[in-house]
């Protein structure tokens, strides 16, 4: 890291220092709860750090990516995968062999390509202690790409040849940032080629598993992330915030909240719920 990246750093922890960052048990959910989850926060300038997985194959599509491949419409009407547009942006990412991530940093300060390095520097640090360094990309962002995937920008964190690892894509409201990041761990090969028509990323296996992963994560996020420099503290969601979460997800079959997606945002419980 820069001289004057280090430096900023330091002033972003000097004025986050007594203020925790809320943690949010990991969650398998529907994406429709994934998105709702992360929007209720967002709104309420929540300070968080969260990860979670996907209870189904899912494509979520970036909130200004307008154009959608007609037969993403057709593999969803047919069960193959599921649906969810992010309030962030970017180009379309598919799920089920990644662990994501949602950071919500209310009055981040700098550029955005500050922000970014700054947001996204706990990341680096935890797959330099994997054994697999990261760079950030340097490719221009394209409108005629449908997938994230597909090339790395500025926001994104790559492997010294090039191979994308973590797709991040951000939304910023009344100056809260909030960061969603896809790490690819094991892209899903032949539904890869079947929703991008393009090969999956060719990545290196991590050398651990996904508990070990977040453990990884959560004490690489303590040292590096700005917002976390008061620490780290369990976050235990109070009903009337679950309830505004449960209206959100009203993508479900039946619009409420299933017993198992209740006890997981109110327990830490990993919930698998339908939908």
């Amino acid at each position: 890291m820069a001289a004057g990246e280090t430096s900023f750093l330091l002033n972003l922890t000097t004025a986050h220092e007594r203020q925790p960052l809320q943690l949010l048990p990991a969650l398998t959910l529907g994406g429709a709860w994934q998105m709702a989850i992360d929007g209720w926060m967002h709104e309420r300038r929540q300070r968080l750090l969260r990860l979670y997985r996907w209870s189904r194959p899912t494509l979520s599509i970036g909130h200004h990516q307008k154009q959608l491949e007609p037969h993403w419409l057709d593999l969803a009407g047919r069960g193959v995968i599921d649906l969810v547009r992010r309030p962030t942006g970017g180009r379309a990412v598919l799920h089920g062999g990644d662990l994501c991530y949602a950071l919500i940093w209310p009055d981040a300060i700098g550029t955005r390509t500050q922000v970014y390095r700054q947001a996204c520097e706990w990341l680096r640090q935890a797959f330099e202690t994997l054994g697999l360094p990261l760079q950030f990309g340097e490719q221009t962002a394209s409108a005629q790409r449908s997938s994230c995937f597909a090339v790395s920008t500025a926001a994104d964190l790559v492997h010294a040849q090039g191979e994308k690892r973590i797709g991040s894509a951000q939304l910023w409201r009344r100056g809260c940032l909030l960061q969603h990041g896809s790490i690819q761990i094991s892209p899903p090969a032949d539904l890869w080629q079947l929703v991008f028509g393009t090969p999956s990323p060719r990545l290196s296996e991590l050398p651990v598993g996904g508990q070990e992963l977040e453990a990884i994560l959560m004490d690489s996020a303590r040292k590096w992330l700005p917002t976390a420099a008061g620490g780290l503290v369990p976050l235990a969601l109070p009903s009337d915030q679950l309830a505004g979460i449960t209206r959100r997800a009203g993508e479900l079959q039946d619009g409420r909240a299933s017993p198992e997606a209740t006890m997981a945002l109110t327990t830490g419980a990993r919930a698998r719920p339908n939908g």
